[in-house]
């Protein structure tokens, strides 16, 4: 079957950013990246930028430019965001079948993760992009709840009969006990999860960054970037959500308990120098774990017949990686029966 980005050539690439003013010397490098295709281009000025090219059918064209506003803005609030460069009065454009976009090229090393002055110095910025993401709501990006996380993956993945007969009953029984579990807590359950401001439980949603994880953040030295300066910047906005903000820290927590605590209480202490963090956020960890883990599965089957990912992902499927995803199931419904992190 063909699949759209087979028809995404280099010299379409190039064809697409002369479009928009920027002449390529030829020079193109792929960037790692499964969801959409990501390109560094060397400019005939000398000069070096990124072109990204959106899945098609993915995000409308309102949502990819509510992305685009939300990075200006963290931007223009000294957020160190990766943001689209503004070309023919636009930050998006269509070329062939694709939208796309064109920001400038920073470097950068992955974050050492367990330094705890690391940790403190990116909850700090988080906090700041918290600050920006507080000030108005989405209006066409989705929230980050049960229906969008695992209600609608069960459903699509059932429905495409996607889980083997053997193990398809173990694992629905798991999902369903697991959205049980996660309707416990009303910041991930429902509309309500879609609109700024304080949910029934209290606690408050807001636009994200939504996939924080340590590859969305690039840690540049001192010097190395006058225009950013040294510490953490973060990119790929592209699954801005509304959501509870510790969704943009969980993911940056690893190891035992011990050590999540601890890494926890470091970002946490940044964070606190610039915004409240609302301690009742701590229970939704592990709830926010296992919707990611069904979001997941879903995201594999629906992107199947893209020949990236059959080459990349060659276990999905088979009835060893579906008894895999039970396992780790009925983990994580022992997990959200713990106590939650302390700090």
């Amino acid at each position: 079957m063909h699949h759209a980005f087979e028809s995404l050539t280099p010299d379409l690439v190039l064809d697409a950013l002369e479009s928009v003013g920027l002449r390529g010397d030829g020079r193109l490098t792929a960037l790692s990246s499964y969801e959409n295709r990501v390109y560094q281009v060397q400019l005939e000025d000398g000069n070096a930028v990124v072109a990204k090219f959106y899945r098609p059918a993915r995000w409308s064209r309102e949502q990819i430019l509510e992305e685009h506003s939300f990075a200006a803005e963290l931007m223009a609030f000294e957020v160190p965001a990766i943001g689209p460069l503004n070309l023919m009065g636009s930050t998006l454009h269509h070329w062939g079948d694709f939208d796309f976009s064109v920001s400038p090229r920073r470097g950068g090393r992955a974050p050492e993760l367990d330094d705890g002055e690391v940790l403190e110095w990116i909850g700090r910025f988080l906090a700041r992009i918290h600050t920006v993401g507080s000030k108005k709501p989405f209006v066409h990006r989705p929230a980050l709840n049960v229906d969008t996380f695992a209600i609608e993956p069960l459903n699509w993945l059932l429905t495409h009969n996607m889980v083997p007969l053997d193990v398809q009953s173990a694992w629905t029984r798991g999902v369903e006990a697991a959205i049980k579990a996660i309707a416990e807590q009303p910041t991930l359950c429902g509309p309500s999860g879609s609109s700024r401001g304080k949910d029934d439980s209290g606690i408050r949603v807001l636009r994200l960054h939504g996939d924080c994880h340590p590859g969305n953040i690039l840690w540049t030295p001192a010097d190395a970037s006058p225009s950013l300066g040294p510490g953490p910047h973060f990119v790929d906005l592209d699954d801005a959500r509304t959501g509870p903000a510790v969704q943009d820290l969980w993911m940056l927590l690893s190891g035992d308990r011990q050590q999540r605590t601890r890494q926890l209480g470091a970002l946490v202490d940044g964070y606190e120098q610039f915004r409240e963090f609302d301690r009742a956020e701590l229970a939704l960890i592990e709830p926010l774990r296992t919707l990611r883990l069904i979001h997941y599965s879903a995201w594999l089957g629906r992107r199947w017949t893209d020949p990236t990912f059959p080459a990349n992902f060659p276990w999905f499927g088979s009835s060893d990686y579906w008894q895999g995803q039970v396992q780790m199931l009925e983990e994580q419904l022992e997990a959200m029966q713990e106590d939650p992190l302390i700090v």
